[in-house]
């Protein structure tokens, strides 16, 4: 039990830094290598306001997510706008670059080395029941993730931005046609997505770690859970990042000789059941 739960909180800690990548992957269609960079950026800006200004960490969370946010509307706006009608390729070789730099500029800013973070004393310890024992930071992630997860599906599939940002997506110019500001939308999914994955670096520093690789080490996990996952879907990110990783933590904990593969694993044999992935929608045409 005490192993299946910390999969599961493992698994929404994949899923609140990875669900940006849907957003910007599956709801734009647009392949954003550089995801990982903006997660560890907002973990830096966290561990900043932590270790710096003395910033209480319930407070830090949102304001790393927004400083995200900001920082993703001013590359939104000066470069990403550049390349949404470009092959996936250019799009590939342009967030490559920018991963690379911002590992640069974390190494010159703040070094090599692990930073550190302690959590408050309310999200340390853990709570002992018959048969499971339950770290109350890792319960915080997952009553989080959750919340996080049917507000995002609510926002997509049930608001008038929503059917904007699909409508915008699957055909752009019928969308302007009709008065939607079609750069605006995808200016906000945009911040969305860059909010998350700075909210889900922030939030990961205790688990994961911080470092300048962090974007290199990381993008594949993040890559997995919007294949698994599906094209665009919220709650399939959800339960894809469940699964796996329910299967990363019991692989490790009960064959650590292989180590990582299980998830691979895991991920080969989902796609060979379902290649569109677990609520794939079909493939996007932006005209």
């Amino acid at each position: 039990m005490t192993v299946i739960f910390d999969g599961i909180a493992s698994g929404m800690l994949l899923f609140l830094i990875g669900v940006g990548l849907s957003v910007t992957l599956g709801l734009m269609n647009f392949i954003n290598l550089a995801h990982g960079a903006f997660a560890m950026f907002g973990g830096y800006l966290c561990v900043s306001l932590l270790n710096r200004a003395n910033v209480p960490f319930l407070a830090a969370l949102p304001l790393a997510a927004a400083g995200t946010a900001l920082i993703g509307l001013v590359f939104e706006r000066t470069l990403y706008r550049r390349l949404y009608s470009a092959t996936h390729f250019d799009q590939v070789l342009f967030s490559i670059g920018l991963v690379f730099m911002s590992i640069s500029t974390a190494h010159y800013f703040f070094g090599a080395q692990q930073q550190p973070l302690v959590l408050p004393d309310f999200l340390r310890g853990q709570i002992h029941l018959p048969g499971l024992d339950m770290g109350v930071y890792r319960l915080f992630l997952i009553v989080l993730g959750i919340a996080i997860a049917f507000g995002l599906q609510r926002l997509v599939s049930s608001t008038r931005f929503g059917a904007q940002l699909r409508a915008s997506v699957d055909n752009p110019r019928a969308a302007r046609g009709v008065g939607i500001d079609v750069e605006r939308v995808f200016t906000l999914t945009f911040a969305l997505g860059t909010a998350l994955a700075g909210l889900g670096g922030a939030l990961g520093v205790d688990m994961l770690g911080l470092d300048p690789n962090f974007p290199v080490k990381y993008i594949v996990y993040f890559l997995i859970v919007a294949a698994v996952g599906g094209s665009g879907s919220i709650l399939g990110s959800l339960l894809a990042s469940l699964i796996l990783g329910v299967a990363d933590v019991a692989g490790k904990y009960y064959v650590p000789e292989i180590g990582a593969f299980v998830i691979y694993a895991v991920m080969v044999a989902m796609l060979i059941v379902r290649p569109q992935g677990l609520f794939g929608r079909g493939t996007v045409h932006r005209g």
